[in-house]
């Protein structure tokens, strides 16, 4: 999976909390994320990684709506998911809560 997300989203921090139980309950059984930060400033956006203890791998160029990973995958709002296949094709995006996990489980389980 791949998360846009940045420190200063308040919609982006309040998924942050889903995003941790999810990674936590399913990385086992081989759930990988990497979260790209649409930061510019370098303090702010790893304070927002500690607190929410986000513990898979993050990027970021610090270049906020500039990023080249943004814009390869036409990001235009955060927060912003997109799950990939084990091929790495996209196969769902947008989605958060419940319906991010049960699709993540469904890819799981093939």
């Amino acid at each position: 999976m791949v998360d846009f997300w940045a420190s200063w989203c308040g919609p982006c921090r309040r998924e942050n909390p889903n995003v941790v139980a999810i990674y936590n309950e399913l990385h086992s059984k081989g759930l990988n994320i990497v979260g790209v930060s649409l930061d510019d400033d370098p303090v702010k956006w790893k304070e927002a990684i500690a607190k929410d203890k986000l513990i898979w791998t993050q990027v970021s160029n610090l270049k906020g709506w500039e990023d080249p990973i943004a814009k390869q995958y036409m990001v235009e709002s955060i927060p912003a998911t997109f799950v990939l296949d084990q091929s790495g094709n996209v196969v769902a995006q947008g989605l958060r809560g419940d319906e991010l996990k049960a699709k993540i489980i469904e890819l799981l389980g093939k």
